[in-house]
């Protein structure tokens, strides 16, 4: 509730984040859309406990967040927020699975449930041929659908995603969205990124941000 965000470079302050007030209910697909500049990606790092808010409080899941540690708010993304990145952000040395079980590994989960679930959840995104291969060695459409098994690794109760369809094809798109979509139709909470307005079909509400404000939304 009254977000605000300000960041200090030498003795200036830069405001990104004037005010924002956004509920967002449990099962909801939102959409994050606004120009560059506009405080919509410092918004979304705020929501999946990436950085902190300047001012305001900030309730996660019925929880006041506002005040966590670094530790608690390292728990809360573990257990329950699973990130779908733009860039993938997989590692490239490691196979496909190993990928998907890394979350898993961080969790603490022994090595025999991880690899299950890690083949589990590479089956539901049609990746069970991919599972020995580095992610050097597939294509962008199947990265991101790798990275998309490895946000659901520890059953996150919402799924954060930061442009998941920017560096796709047509085709790709279609199959990431299609994923997405099943997502919420499972139930979870999925807060979306995007500049793109024919990606949003599926959303229930798209925020529009402008100059750190809410400009408004539509459903």
């Amino acid at each position: 509730m009254d977000i605000e965000k300000t960041y200090r470079i030498g003795d200036a302050e830069y405001p990104v984040l004037k005010g924002i007030n956004l509920n967002i209910e449990q099962g909801e697909f939102i959409a994050l859309m606004g120009p560059s500049g506009s405080g919509k990606s410092t918004l979304m790092n705020i929501v999946g406990c990436l950085d902190r808010a300047s001012r305001g409080k900030f309730l996660l899941l019925d929880k006041d967040v506002s005040e966590a540690s670094d530790d608690e708010l390292a728990q809360i993304r573990r257990e329950e927020l699973g990130f779908i990145f733009q860039t993938f952000n997989l590692i490239g040395r490691i196979s496909v699975l190993k990928n998907v079980e890394m979350p898993m590994v961080l969790s603490e989960i022994p090595r025999d449930r991880r690899k299950a679930r890690a083949l589990e959840l590479l089956r539901s995104v049609g990746l069970e041929h991919r599972v020995d291969f580095s992610p050097q060695n597939i294509s962008g459409g199947e990265r991101q659908r790798v990275a998309i098994a490895r946000a659901l690794a520890n059953d996150p109760k919402i799924i954060i995603a930061d442009e998941p369809t920017g560096n796709l094809d047509l085709k790709s798109s279609d199959e990431v969205m299609n994923i997405m979509k099943k997502l919420h139709d499972e139930g979870r909470t999925i807060i979306m990124v995007t500049h793109n307005p024919e990606i949003t079909e599926n959303c229930d509400r798209v925020i529009r941000l402008r100059d750190g404000r809410i400009l408004g939304e539509a459903s």
